[in-house]
Parts: C-alpha cells; structure tokens; sequence
C-alpha cells in the first residue's frame, strides 16, 4: 500500500486570494492532501492576525475534505519535513515569480532533499491578482470584490477606517 502523497502550499494569505483558491483547489486533485501552510509572517506587516488569516483560509477552503489548514513560523521546509510532505506547492504567476521562486525551491531542495517543488500557473483570469495589490486596492478605497470570495471582502472592508 502507498503512502499518502502530502503537499504543502505555503504563504501569508494577507488576505487569501481567488488565486490562490484556484491553485488550492487544483492542488487538492493532484495530491491526497493539502497543507495551506499560513505563515506568522513575522517579516511583514500583515493586515490581517494570524487567527484571522487562518479562520478565513479554513471557512474558504471549508468544502475540500483534503485540505487542512495549520499556521508554521520558521523555515516552511522544516514544517513540509515535519508533515511528511513529498511536495512544496508554489503559485507562479509571471517570469519575475519564477526567478525567485526557482532560487528558493534550490535552497529548500538543498536543505531537504526529499521535498519537491512543483510549480502551479493560476488560471489566466486570477493571473494578475496579488493579495499585497487587494490590500493596497482595498485601503485606497477600490473596488476588489472582484478579486476576493464575498466572506473575504466583508472581513476586508471590516478592516478599513470608515468615512
């Protein structure tokens, strides 16, 4: 009998995206079970709490049976080892996202050979969407309604100052 193959899709979730939905929604096809791994983020400014980001990651992603949702701090590797995860899942949406992305799975590939990156494109329509944009968007007073599910927009114009 094989063993479960366990990817981990690492990120901020700040707030989580219909491009990063789409590509967790894929990933739960490919794989016997997702990690949406939120990070502390204790390098960024994040909008919204850890807690938050979680609840509203777990309440969007509610219909996957395989996708669980945990928080890690530290090295995101490290957790993948940890969770006997097989593969990192990164979302590539442009050439710029390669290049980084490609020197960080090098150095998670040299610190943990066993875990594989595998790189996943969004759809083309969630291809331009970034949550540090919707952030930005939103706290400018924009519209982005078309770029979060409706749970994510209440929670993001709860956030806002009010006029």
């Amino acid at each position: 009998m094989s063993k479960p193959v366990i990817a981990v899709y690492p990120g901020t979730f700040d707030p989580i995206t219909l491009g990063h939905q789409d590509l967790i929604r894929r990933a739960a096809g490919l794989f016997d079970s997702v990690i949406v791994a939120v990070a502390a983020a204790h390098h960024k400014k994040t909008m919204f709490s850890l807690e938050e980001r979680l609840e509203t990651v777990r309440e969007v992603m509610q219909a996957y049976p395989n996708v669980q949702v945990e928080s890690f701090t530290g090295l995101v590797v490290d957790f993948a080892v940890r969770h006997g995860a097989k593969a990192m899942l990164r979302g590539v949406r442009s050439v710029t996202d390669f290049d980084f992305e490609n020197q960080l799975a090098g150095m998670n590939r040299a610190l943990a050979p066993e875990v594989d990156t595998v790189f996943l494109t969004p759809d083309s329509r969630y291809q331009h969407i970034s949550s540090t944009l919707v952030r930005e968007i939103a706290t400018l007073k924009g519209e982005v309604a078309q770029f979060v599910v409706p749970a994510v927009h209440a929670r993001l114009l709860q956030k806002l100052p009010t006029p």
